[in-house]
């Protein structure tokens, strides 16, 4: 789904960012252009970061030995 109409950037995008390191808004902005035209994205954008971090920070867990 596109996140950013202005520099068409999807959620798939930002999800790849994140797991690639990104962990703010400006990260996304600087890399990707999210947010840098009319910012009506912004909201958006720092939701699907966070489910994307979440994601990670849950992969991470289960990958520990019990």
């Amino acid at each position: 789904m596109y996140v950013c109409i202005c520099n068409q950037v999807t959620d798939r995008e930002i999800r790849d960012a994140v797991y690639a390191g990104a962990t703010r808004l400006r990260d996304i902005q600087r890399d990707l252009g999210v947010a840098t035209g009319c910012g009506k994205c912004a909201v958006t954008a720092k939701c699907v970061m966070r489910e994307a971090v979440a994601e990670c920070f849950d992969s991470s867990q289960s990958l520990q030995p019990a």
